[in-house]
């Protein structure tokens, strides 16, 4: 069979690298695009291989693989199958619009939807998005081979949510993957696309134009962070690829010329001897590139820091979330101010060259002192660069299930949402004061930055300066003190919008927790 694998991105999380900064020129064969690849389907495409099937894989944050360039690929090829992956609500419309225009071109070809987002909402998008045929829950690798093998019959693949008519049918769901060194390394050489590594992770600053790529060594989450998805899709388990399947991959990365990898794992400092060993076996085979993952400040592995950095670990992303203990543990993290310092001053101690922590602001009963907290204890720690996100709500989350039960949120009709905490919760002080003591708080943060800390600031912003003109250095650190204007109305529960409210009225909404 014939499979088109489409990933479909959000144009907010992507940009192309122009010519005078190291991107493509006109009639260049790749493109340079500041983005994390697509690593699903760059999963998925040698699996189906090995299985006889063949696969072109395309990413619409190539020039020349927006939807009217697939759709006439499809109809040039007729492709037997296709395959969309989109990974979060923002995405959704894109996937809708893509499928509509796919299913005019070709009405007999069967589309199956995949991906984060997909999995989560499976029955619902069915029900909304009819020129979808069926939905992939869950891990793909074999999902996707079983479909294969029997497109005509789709109520014998476990895991599969698919339309008989006008009824959607949920099949028995499938049990996660626990070998996950049975399969063949990812498919990194068919998109005709070169990424470009950027730093803090989604932002255009560029740090590098080596090649770069991403890698997954293991899957899952055991923690249960109010705000994260993660534990839902994976029933709350962590699994690992063995240290020697994962050095198997990274010596073919790096015969290959990457010299740059950020590990996606969702908490890699999980497991002390397979960290020493995946450390070892760098260092042993004189592996080339650097790298950089993310982990718990709590982890008992923090005391591989050393072993790490010895492998040319050189970015190291924590979750530090809030400033103060009230607000850590309303997010269920689990963990301390004290546990925090310590691993990123002993993260800085053991020569990883930059430190990343993401905080949170706009949390369910934080005030403005505790905001001011977080910014506070971000300019204590030794952190080279830093993010204050507004609390969101995804369905999947507890959180988003704390919010079905005291009324803000109906499920049934919100589903395809996503809010800002502080939008709709009257426990959360309102979005505008939340902005406010964040500009507020960066600006606090970058004089200590500046003054306290002159040649780390330095370093930093030499690092940018070598492939970013200074006008966009500029706007990139001057981003968070500029009002952003609105291009539409944050969405509201569908609740608000039938009373009528813009914001959250602490009459109005129901707080029955």
């Amino acid at each position: 069979m014939n499979i088109f694998m489409i990933y479909i991105r959000d144009k907010d999380y992507y940009r192309m690298l122009p010519p005078e900064l190291g991107g493509s020129k006109p009639g260049d064969e790749r493109v340079k695009v500041m983005a994390f690849p697509p690593l699903g389907i760059e999963t998925l495409a040698p699996v189906v291989r090995q299985h006889g099937h063949r696969v072109r894989m395309f990413d619409t944050c190539h020039p020349q693989m927006k939807a009217e360039d697939i759709v006439r690929a499809v109809k040039e090829e007729r492709p037997d199958v296709i395959a969309l992956s989109f990974l979060s609500t923002t995405t959704y419309p894109a996937t809708k619009v893509m499928a509509e225009g796919l299913k005019s071109a070709a009405r007999d070809i069967p589309i199956i939807l995949g991906g984060v987002f997909a999995s989560m909402n499976a029955e619902h998008i069915l029900k909304d998005c009819s020129h979808a045929d069926c939905i992939g829950v869950g891990e793909g690798e074999k999902l996707l081979q079983d479909y294969l093998d029997n497109v005509d019959n789709p109520g014998s693949v476990a895991g599969l949510v698919w339309r008989d008519g006008d009824r959607v049918v949920s099949n028995p769901p499938r049990p996660i993957i626990r070998d996950l060194d049975q399969f063949p390394y990812p498919d990194r050489s068919s998109l005709p696309i070169d990424f470009i590594e950027s730093l803090p992770l989604d932002v255009p600053a560029v740090l590098s134009l080596d090649q770069f790529c991403t890698v997954q060594t293991s899957r899952g989450c055991p923690y249960a962070c109010i705000y994260c998805d993660i534990p839902s899709l994976s029933n709350g388990k962590w699994r690992h690829r063995s240290a020697e399947h994962v050095l198997g991959e990274m010596q073919q990365l790096n015969d290959a010329g990457y010299r740059s990898i950020y590990l996606t794992d969702d908490h890699f400092l999980l497991k002390r001897k397979r960290i020493n060993d995946i450390c070892s076996g760098i260092i042993e085979r004189r592996l080339e590139f650097t790298w950089g993952c993310e982990g718990r400040v709590d982890s008992v592995a923090v005391d591989q820091l050393p072993i790490m950095s010895q492998a040319n670990c050189t970015f190291l992303a924590y979750g530090v979330e809030a400033g103060t203990q009230k607000i850590l543990d309303r997010l269920n993290k689990n963990l301390t101010l004290e546990q925090i310092e310590y691993a990123v001053s002993e993260a800085k101690r053991q020569g990883i060259e930059r430190a990343h922590g993401f905080f949170l602001v706009g949390s369910p009963g934080e005030t403005e002192e505790d905001i001011k907290e977080s910014f506070r204890l971000a300019a204590r720690l030794k952190l080279d660069t830093f993010a204050f996100n507004r609390l969101c709500a995804y369905r999947g989350t507890p959180l988003w299930q704390e919010y079905i039960e005291r009324g803000i949120i109906d499920d049934d009709r919100d589903w395809f949402k996503w809010f800002k905490c502080s939008d709709i919760d009257p426990t959360i002080l309102p979005s505008e004061v939340v902005n406010r003591a964040r500009m507020k708080g960066f600006a606090l943060l970058f004089l200590r930055r500046i003054f306290g800390r002159p040649i780390q600031t330095y370093k930093l912003v030499r690092t940018f300066g070598r492939y970013m003109k200074a006008s966009d250095i500029f706007k990139f650190l001057s981003a968070p003190f500029r009002r952003r204007t609105l291009t539409r109305k944050p969405d509201l529960p569908a609740r608000m919008i039938d009373l009528g409210l813009e914001a959250p009225d602490r009459e109005k909404v129901s707080t029955k927790s």
